[in-house]
Formats: C-alpha cells, sequence, structure tokens
C-alpha cells in the first residue's frame, strides 16, 4: 500500500518538471501540490505498516511465547462457553444498573439545581453525594456493599442476592458521575428555554419533565454512554463479592490451564459489546448535525 502512492507522486513530480519546462506555472503548482498529497499518502500508510509489523513481532516474540500465553486455539475452544455464561452475568448487572442510574443520575442532579434557600438542604447533600462516590474507587464501594451490608444486617438489602447487591453498588458508584453529566447537560440550554416554559403557565416539574429534560438528554447521550462504558467494564470488579461473572470463570480455566488465553476471551467479548454502542452514538451525533445543517 505504501509503494502505490510513491509512485504516483514520482509521477507527479515529473509531470511538474514538464510544465515549469514549458512555463505553465499553474499547471506545475496544482502537480506539486497532487503530489504532497500522494507523499502523506504514502507516509501514513508507511507508518501503519511499521505499527503492524511492530505489533507481528511482538506477538511472535521469543519464539511465540507471547503468542502461546494468550492466543492458543485449544484454550480458546475450551473455556469460551464458561466463560461466556458468566458474561451473561455481566451483561445482567450493567444493563440493571444502567437502567437505575439513570433515574437516580436524574433525580441526583435536580437536587443539585433545586434554587432558593428552601433547596438548600437538597443541594448540599446532592453535591456531598456527587463528591463522595466520584471519589471512591468502585471496587472499594462493591466491596463494602457486598460484605459490609450483609454483616449489618440492613433490612431488605440483607435479603438480596450478590448480583442484586453488585447492581446496587455499580448505581450508587455511576450515579454521582452521571449526575454530573445530567446536570452539564440542563446548565448548557439558555435560561429563555426556562423562562418560556414557566410564562405558558407550566410549573417547575413539568418544565423539567416536557421542556428541559428532553433536550438535555439529546445532548448528553455521547458522554453518557462513555460512562456506560465505564460501567460495563467495572462489572469485571464485582468477583470481589463472590459473583461468579466471566473474570472470575476465566481466572479459573486460566489457573487450570496455566495460560491467559481466557482472559482474553473476556475482553474479546467486552470489545464486542462495546464497539458498537460507539458506532451507534456516532450515527446519532451524525444525524443530529444533519439535522441542524452543521454537516
Amino acid at each position: 500500500m505504501p509503494v502505490v502512492p510513491v509512485v504516483a507522486a514520482a509521477l507527479r513530480a515529473r509531470s511538474r518538471g514538464r510544465h515549469l519546462a514549458a512555463g505553465d506555472l499553474v499547471a506545475a503548482r496544482s502537480e506539486a501540490a497532487a503530489g504532497r498529497e500522494r507523499a502523506s499518502i504514502a507516509l501514513g500508510w508507511a507508518l501503519a505498516v511499521l505499527l503492524m509489523a511492530a505489533l507481528l513481532g511482538f506477538v511472535a516474540a521469543n519464539d511465540g511465547a507471547v503468542a502461546h500465553t494468550f492466543l492458543k486455539w485449544e484454550f480458546i475452544q475450551s473455556t469460551w462457553r464458561p466463560v461466556a455464561e458468566g458474561f451473561w452475568i455481566n451483561i445482567q448487572v450493567s444493563v440493571g444498573a444502567e437502567v437505575l442510574v439513570l433515574v437516580l443520575g436524574l433525580v441526583v442532579a435536580i437536587m443539585r439545581l433545586v434554587g432558593g434557600p428552601a433547596g438548600r438542604p437538597l443541594r448540599w447533600l446532592s453535591t456531598a453525594y456527587v463528591d463522595i462516590f466520584r471519589a471512591i474507587p468502585s471496587i472499594i464501594v462493591l466491596y463494602l456493599v457486598g460484605f459490609g451490608l450483609a454483616l449489618a444486617e440492613v433490612p431488605v438489602i440483607k435479603d438480596l442476592t450478590p448480583l442484586w447487591l453488585a447492581i446496587v453498588a455499580l448505581t450508587l458508584t455511576y450515579s454521582a458521575y452521571v449526575a454530573e453529566v445530567y446536570r452539564a447537560g440542563i446548565e448548557s440550554l439558555h435560561p429563555s428555554q426556562w423562562a418560556a416554559a414557566r410564562s405558558l403557565g407550566l410549573s417547575y416539574g413539568m418544565t423539567l419533565r416536557t421542556v428541559i429534560v428532553p433536550q438535555a438528554v439529546r445532548r448528553i447521550v455521547p458522554p453518557l454512554l462513555n460512562d456506560f462504558v465505564g460501567l460495563q467494564k467495572d462489572t469485571a470488579l464485582i468477583g470481589v463479592m463472590g459473583v461468579a461473572d466471566a473474570f472470575t470463570r476465566a481466572q479459573l480455566e486460566s489457573s487450570d490451564v496455566f495460560n491467559l488465553t481466557p482472559v482474553i476471551v473476556v475482553a474479546v467479548l467486552f470489545v464486542i459489546i462495546t464497539i458498537p454502542q460507539a458506532r451507534f452514538v456516532d450515527r446519532m451525533i451524525a444525524r443530529e448535525q444533519r439535522k441542524s445543517g452543521r454537516a
């Protein structure tokens, strides 16, 4: 691939020389610009080829020890089924937590935006919640919820399964992040949206529900997806609560075969569910840009 644009650039250079000899400066400059473009394309392809060669060299290093450790086909065949069964648990936890996060995050965001002296206690509580749960690592929250609440025998909570406790823990953590995303989207709207809705006689709640939140949600889809991707990846931590998720099963399989190929299977599964979401959001952004005339 790098050779083709290199040849094209060389041909453009010869054509430029002929135009210069004929005194046609406009055509010579056009050929020079086209030649520079072909040269830059060749440079891009050459860099890509070098990177791929370096990757292949890394995989083949030490008589293929890297490939043998991470990419052994017979271990993929023997371990993908139990790992995939565990991955279904990861999906259940992520979907359940995402639904709860959307609700709790919006509630926290609205609490932070309540104005006036009457809303000051709510603002303090929501701010403290966001600051605390954004500061504590997810694995610590999972550990405290999974074992601490069971030891404390909190009513209702003590009867939950480890799966639901994992959902609760991730909801507590990621609601703090999503609340800030909601708040940024709401505050990005022009104040005239509030004023127009209130002038029509809508209450504060109706203004939020019918005017402000629908507009804000359309603006926050990309950052919201980023948080959900992070949530999906953090489901790999729920093994600390005793949940037999994909990563936990991959660790068990790896210890049996003394190979890390099962862990690579988990990584591939996470990639498979994450990349389509990113492409879907790109399409949504492009569609909104076409509607607004920016593309």
